[in-house]
């Protein structure tokens, strides 16, 4: 196979390889906000990237834009970064990614971090209805109401991981909870918002106590028999312009690599057609230059042999003369 046909193949699939390593090999980090993903307006707060060990560079991506970059001080010690926020406000507050990089490999980007500003807006004030302490099994309401018009509404408990619950309304909304157990018990509070990451100051925080399913201490997620239970993790972020970004990105640059692989072949078949036609072309001019020296031979030996005759008519024609 000719040099330059093998490098454009080896090349092609150089490329295949590469890919197919970079997906396999670097999962996306971990991404966190501490304390928390809730911060006064404000106060500081450190955004944590967590990639692998050997990871040589580290890129925060905000609401899309590229954000920071920061490197880790020892390769072989750490595994995380942090991207401190000296003051919380509403210009910080918004969905976080971040990306790491190995040798020229780059991870997927890591899942959404919504970071929230509390204290934009009024104190709502929460209650909760029949009352703040019930029997296991029944159901409960938390009533959340602020007197200045809001679109949003939020309930979150206390000391728990999950994402808060929201409801839209004007300027109160309703949070049915229940059946309760021993998993709802805890310290409520409820916020206000125009959007999902500037929200009001906290509610002043509302017990809620359950008698009874003492040794029920698990935190799994109780049902109503007419309708479920509305205590989930509520995702602040959907589907956001950068993740579609992304993904079309992805498939751009697949497409890409097979237009690239699909123009390599190409270019071999033409490049191998084009080797056997100039082979049996050669033969044939071959045979051509041979047959037209032979040409030559024979019509140079024929004119001798022509001439000849008529020399021998002339000394003929000389004798009867003389």
């Amino acid at each position: 196979m000719p040099p330059a046909l093998a490098a454009l193949l080896f090349l092609g699939l150089f490329l295949s390889q590469r890919s197919s390593t970079q997906k396999q090999t670097l999962s996306k980090p971990a991404i966190w906000a501490k304390p928390s993903f809730m911060v006064p307006k404000g106060q500081p707060v450190i955004i944590w990237c967590q990639g692998a060990h050997g990871a040589v560079e580290y890129q925060l991506y905000f609401e899309g834009g590229f954000s920071a970059l920061e490197r880790p001080k020892s390769l072989r010690m750490t595994n995380k970064v942090k991207f401190p926020i000296p003051a919380m406000t509403s210009n910080t507050a918004g969905i976080y990614r971040c990306f790491y990089r190995s040798g020229e490999l780059w991870s997927e980007p890591s899942d959404p971090l919504d970071l929230v500003v509390t204290g934009m807006y009024d104190t709502p004030t929460l209650s909760v209805q029949p009352r703040p302490e019930v029997a296991s099994g029944e159901n409960v309401t938390f009533y959340c109401h602020l007197a200045a018009a809001t679109n949003t509404f939020f309930l979150l408990k206390e000391g728990t991981p999950r994402r808060p619950q929201s409801r839209y309304g004007n300027i109160w909304a309703e949070f049915p909870v229940g059946p309760v157990s021993a998993a709802h018990r805890g310290t409520y509070r409820c916020f206000g918002s125009y959007n999902n990451h500037a929200w009001s100051f906290p509610s002043e925080p509302v017990e809620l106590l359950v008698r009874g399913d003492v040794g029920d201490t698990s935190a799994a997620r109780t049902e109503h028999t007419s309708s479920p239970d509305p205590w989930d993790s509520y995702p602040l972020t959907t589907e956001t312009p950068f993740e579609k970004d992304l993904a079309l990105w992805d498939h751009t640059a697949q497409n890409l690599l097979r237009i690239g692989l699909a123009f390599l072949v190409l270019v071999a078949v033409v490049w191998l057609l084009a080797e056997d036609w100039l082979h049996r072309k050669k033969p044939q001019k071959r045979a051509n230059r041979v047959s037209s020296r032979e040409c030559r031979r024979r019509f140079r030996t024929q004119r001798p042999l022509e001439k000849q005759p008529r020399d021998v008519v002339a000394a003929g024609k000389a004798d009867s003369l003389s």
